[in-house]
């Protein structure tokens, strides 16, 4: 089904056609002021000095051509050279209602030439519990998948594990002085390790933060951390062993938080896994004389002749010939490609590492490990600050665990809900789960990615304003009405508009298409967000002005409950797609 932007398009530019203007200047866009028309055409203006006529004659020419269009209720050419147009009542009802009869997607088509897409977001550490620092990550690229799949592109997600380096080493070295007996440590074990590992998930957590603050302060221990690093990677059969416990036990624990922030990845790789592909690589850029030593580290070059800042080389290997996260990352691109061979692959990361990523992105096409045709996407995200402005701490200043913030958010909402007193503990703490949940993924999603903003829990959990309880608490009031309207039969098509707040409801909706493939295209979930508040403001000034169930004419009720059914529908996709869902009351 066509935008109807696009529909509007297409009779302008005949009108243009008809006229004996170029097509190119019947560009519609929605109207910058509402107050006047719903959509206007500003060609005219653009027209005139090509053909040497007045802007306003030739906005007259063509809306005299389109008036007679059953589409417009309006059309007319205003000074200096305007065409403002009102969509007929009868038009955007029969739009509405094909929206409606196609109860899965809305009207919304899927792309012409669907795409392979690789969607690394996540990125979090092993042994190390989820922070607030870990959510944009995760909740912006969940919407990016999910909205890319809903358009019909194959999308794979992959948490990519920071699962290597030195915190490995420091992790079991701490390990072997506290529990130096484990076979793990015997070189010359030689039988199966156990399958149990020697540590819980609390134990590790506590592990590590315990041994990176002794590698700061002893250097003895800091070099045999190092040394346990480097023997771990060059395959010391009892380190790989423990390496495998770790990350079982912190994959286990990372799956139930993620679990618990709807955020779902295909793929649990980790950059243990790009490994095996780095001595081969790093060999193919020696042989094909891209990488070269330059003060002892093997770096290649990737400035360009236009770059306007400077770019440093790419760094491959440090001077000990130890690998970066540089090296890691390419050796990813590399598995990547082999087993994927993805049509572009989408990094969801801080924006602070922007010029690391162009690094990474240039160093991979310019070196061959992607090839030109596969387009590698960076999507910067800003910090989110405290009420002072600042990246959010805990009251004690430190970095709060995701957790705590979740259930911090929770028990807001569980008080607010408890407040009205319509529900048991039960069902009041089942919905203060999922509502707190919108809360934090709207309160952040509605923030353009690339901008900081400001967590504030209070504004937040709100039911009032911009807010995910907001849209929740709309979703809840269209099922309730639907509810109450019990045996009502709600066929036929949606009616035209009856009121000003029904045309304008039926016109939110009718943007639905667009909102979605500027969000798609853009990979922008706050367009989303945009979209579904106007939607939302726009429902409730109907339901507001109108007596849905109070209304005597049975074909009218049926039109109302059917465009009800439509909103609520419209806005439990556009949650979902956001990563969140709406409780059944509130």
């Amino acid at each position: 089904m066509k935008e109807i932007l696009q529909q509007i398009k297409e009779v302008v530019v005949q009108g243009f056609k008809d006229c004996g203007y170029d097509e190119k200047y019947g560009m519609v866009t929605l109207s910058n002021r509402p107050d006047l028309c719903q959509f206007q055409c500003n060609g005219a203006l653009a027209a005139a000095k090509e053909y040497k006529k007045a802007p306003i004659g030739i906005a007259g020419e063509v809306a005299e051509k389109l008036a007679a269009n059953t589409m417009f209720s309006k059309c007319e050419a205003c000074p200096p050279g305007f065409i403002n147009m009102n969509l007929s009542d009868e038009f955007i009802a029969n739009f509405v209602s094909q929206m409606a009869a196609d109860d899965e997607r809305f009207g919304v088509d899927k792309v012409s030439t669907p795409k392979k897409v690789m969607i690394d977001y996540g990125g979090p550490n092993v042994a190390k519990p989820l922070h607030v620092g870990h959510l944009r990550s995760a909740i912006i690229g969940e919407s990016i998948k999910r909205t890319a799949r809903f358009m019909g592109d194959e999308v794979i997600g992959d948490v990519h594990l920071g699962d290597w380096g030195l915190q490995m080493g420091l992790i079991i070295t701490e390990l072997k002085l506290r529990k130096p007996e484990l076979v793990y440590f015997d070189e010359n074990y030689d039988g199966e390790y156990p399958t149990e590992p020697p540590f819980t998930i609390t134990e590790l957590e506590e592990i590590y933060p315990c041994a990176s603050g002794k590698s700061k302060e002893d250097e003895a221990y800091k070099e045999a951390a190092m040394n346990a690093t480097f023997e771990l990677q060059h395959g010391r059969k009892g380190y790989q062993a423990l390496l495998a416990h770790i990350l079982n036990v912190s994959v286990t624990d990372l799956k139930k938080n993620y679990e618990k922030l709807d955020v779902d990845f295909d793929l649990w790789k980790g950059e243990s896994d790009a490994q095996p592909y780095i001595p081969d690589m790093v060999q193919k850029m020696k042989d094909d004389g891209f990488a070269y030593i330059s003060e002892g580290a093997l770096v290649v070059d990737v400035k360009e002749e236009t770059d306007t800042k400077e770019v440093p080389p790419c760094m491959i290997l440090k001077s000990d010939g130890a690998s970066l996260y540089n090296t890691t990352d390419l050796a990813t691109m590399v598995w990547r490609m082999k087993d994927y061979n993805p049509d572009s692959i989408i990094y969801v990361v801080d924006k602070r590492q922007e010029l690391y990523f162009t690094q990474v992105f240039r160093c991979a096409k310019k070196t061959g490990i992607v090839p030109d045709e596969t387009n590698l996407y960076f999507v910067g995200f800003g910090t989110m600050n405290g009420k002072d402005g600042k990246p959010f701490k805990t009251r004690q200043g430190g970095v709060m665990r995701l957790e705590y913030l979740l259930s911090e958010v929770e028990e807001k909402m569980l008080e607010k809900i408890k407040e009205n007193g319509t529900m048991s503990d039960e069902d009041a703490e089942k919905t203060a789960k999922i509502v707190g949940l919108s809360a934090v993924k709207y309160g952040d999603l509605s923030n353009q990615a690339s901008k900081d903003y400001i967590f504030d829990i209070d504004r937040f959990t709100s039911a009032e304003g911009n807010t995910g309880p907001y849209i929740l608490y709309t979703i809840v009031r269209c099922k309730s009405i639907l509810a109450k309207a019990g045996d009502v039969v709600i066929k036929g098509s949606i009616l035209p508009a009856h009121s000003d707040s029904e045309r304008a409801l039926q016109l939110e909706l009718t943007k639905f298409m667009a909102a979605l493939s500027s969000a798609y295209e853009d990979m922008a979930p706050h367009k989303i967000c945009a979209y579904i508040y106007d939607l939302a403001n726009a429902f409730n000034r109907f339901y507001h002005d109108t007596k849905i169930l109070a209304e005597e004419n049975d074909e009218v009720k049926a039109s109302y409950l059917k465009l009800l059914t439509l909103t609520r529908d419209v806005l439990e996709k556009s949650i979902d797609l956001l990563g969140f869902k709406a409780p059944e009351r509130m």
